[in-house]
């Protein structure tokens, strides 16, 4: 899957997927060969990191 050029549904479908197929941002990383460094520059630009203890981008 590639990732969304949109960080406003990047964020959207990053943030369903944490909660309906995996138990953390790595996993779901490595399952889709996703750079976790791209992805947390890109959703800092809207205001949101991710919190490990609630696996998702808040």
């Amino acid at each position: 899957m590639e990732m969304p050029k949109d960080n406003a549904i990047l964020l959207s479908v990053i943030n369903t997927k944490l909660r309906d197929f995996y138990g953390s941002l790595d996993e779901l990383c490595k399952d889709l060969c996703w750079d976790r460094g791209e992805i947390e520059k890109k959703l800092l630009t809207l205001s949101y990191t991710y919190d490990k203890d609630k696996n998702q981008f808040i």
